[in-house]
């Protein structure tokens, strides 16, 4: 059942390439613009939406989950691959989308920290006896 997970992840996947060519031929650039970050969305929002629904078996959800977490390398991996030197010279527009997103990303993590609420800590966690 993990290998739906990865089935899930392989449609997002392709379907966020397809978006993001899609989104590269309307703004009027021959590359993909966003296709892994559009996939990674994807990916999210159709795990919510299935777990809601009670259609994401819990060994789906832990193909899922496995993705999730291998994410972040891949995406260091693409980015190695990326010319930043060319970008940064290309105008302050690079640099200014940049520290946006990273203050968007701040600002976000801010907001969930306060307001969200952590099941995996061990604050209500029961105490082991001891032996």
């Amino acid at each position: 059942m993990i290998i739906y997970g990865t089935a899930l992840l392989a449609f997002c996947h392709l379907a966020g390439l397809f978006l993001g060519d899609l989104l590269g031929v309307a703004i009027g650039v021959k590359t993909n613009v966003g296709g892994v970050g559009i996939a990674m969305l994807l990916l999210i929002f159709l795990r919510l939406y299935l777990h809601k629904k009670g259609l994401l078996p819990k060994e789906s959800e832990a193909g899922v989950a496995f993705w999730g977490a291998m994410y972040i390398p891949v995406v260091v991996a693409m980015a190695a691959n990326q010319n930043v030197v060319a970008a940064i010279k290309g105008g302050p527009v690079a640099l200014l989308s940049a520290f946006a997103a990273a203050a968007v990303c701040a600002c976000c993590i801010g907001v969930l920290t306060r307001t969200g609420r952590d099941s995996t800590s061990f604050v209500n966690a029961p105490q082991l006896e001891e032996i």
